[in-house]
């Protein structure tokens, strides 16, 4: 495809996906309801659950995590202005669900809208991005070097440790964010007060002990399934990374964005989040129409398409191979 058509059918697929723009206000309303209704149905229902043996609240732990999964694709909804038309009730929405999420709403805006405006660019790597190396820059790293990024990109690190050391100390204390962003610090400590004084109510509502045999089951797994979905959604084996002279927003999009095919009731706990290339092409789209924006238009399709089972196999990709053009496994170094 020459660059001229290449940028005529951008234009028609932009133009598809702007159609599906704007937020319903009952559709948003009653997703939100339904939702936090959940939750709360699930987190008591744990709570009760404590007079019995406690595998029994592990496993009610998954669905309750499934709805903190889907009130942050709200929160990541009101971040990029799509979830309400009002951008004040997008805010003040977004700031409330990052007390229960435990992700500060003003620092998740900003540096997920970083994450939109480089995503696939190899020049601008680091803010709101999984640590992606290319083959060159991993042989250039010390051993101690080398050793740092394969326990960074370890599944036990990523999704084990990861999550706990995410939402318990990154997000309390974000060190790596600029001091001049000052909105972005002010959510971080007005989150982190709220979020003491709503542990300090449900300690003295439930107590201690049993809010933590509760909540951090809940924690950890809708932690471990956010990092994960965000892994899926860009490391895949053809995704697109380039340099920045050459790096292009749309096919980025399109490219470097999978589309992660997922049994109905799991789209509905994630929110249609693995339609990832639609949602890149346009933030402004609502969750709940990116499904509809999808199977109206088969051109949109037309995409990398991951299963549940061929997703696992990812796991193993840790290195951007400039050559070959694709994400490859550390095995290739030697090659």
């Amino acid at each position: 495809m020459n660059r001229t058509s290449q940028k005529s059918t951008t234009a028609n697929l932009v133009n598809i996906v702007r159609r599906y723009e704007k937020p319903s206000l009952i559709k948003s309303f009653w997703q939100l309801t339904n939702t936090l209704a959940l939750f709360i149905i699930f987190w008591l229902l744990m709570l009760y659950s404590l007079g019995f043996p406690y595998w029994i609240t592990l496993l009610l732990a998954i669905p309750t995590a499934g709805m903190v999964v889907r009130l942050f694709i709200i929160q990541h909804d009101c971040g990029h202005g799509s979830f309400f038309r009002s951008k004040k009730a997008c805010n003040t929405l977004g700031f409330a669900l990052g007390v229960l999420t435990l992700y500060p709403f003003g620092y998740w805006r900003k540096t997920h809208a970083i994450h939109h405006a480089t995503s696939g660019d190899l020049g601008r790597r680091g803010f709101g991005a999984l640590e992606t190396l290319t083959i060159e820059e991993y042989r250039k790293r010390s051993k101690i070097g080398r050793l740092l990024y394969r326990l960074y990109r370890n599944p036990f690190v990523l999704f084990g440790i990861g999550p706990l050391y995410q939402f318990a100390i990154k997000t309390r204390l974000p060190l790596d964010l600029p001091r001049s962003w000052k909105r972005e610090w002010k959510s971080v400590w007005q989150t982190n007060v709220a979020v003491l004084l709503l542990f300090l109510l449900m300690w003295q509502a439930v107590g201690l002990d049993r809010f933590l045999l509760v909540h951090l089951p809940v924690v950890w797994l809708s932690g471990a399934v956010g990092v994960w979905l965000f892994y899926i959604q860009h490391q895949f084996e053809d995704t697109y990374w380039e340099e920045s002279e050459n790096w292009d927003y749309h096919r980025a999009a399109f490219e470097g964005s999978s589309y992660y095919d997922l049994p109905a009731v799991l789209h509905w706990f994630t929110g249609n989040i693995g339609i990832h290339h639609l949602h890149h092409l346009s933030s402004k789209i609502p969750n709940y129409r990116l499904l509809e924006c999808f199977y109206n238009h088969p051109e949109l399709r037309q995409v990398t398409r991951l299963t549940l089972w061929e997703s696992l196999k990812c796991i193993r990709l840790k290195l951007w191979d400039t050559q070959q053009r694709k994400l490859v496994g550390l095995t290739q170094v030697n090659r």
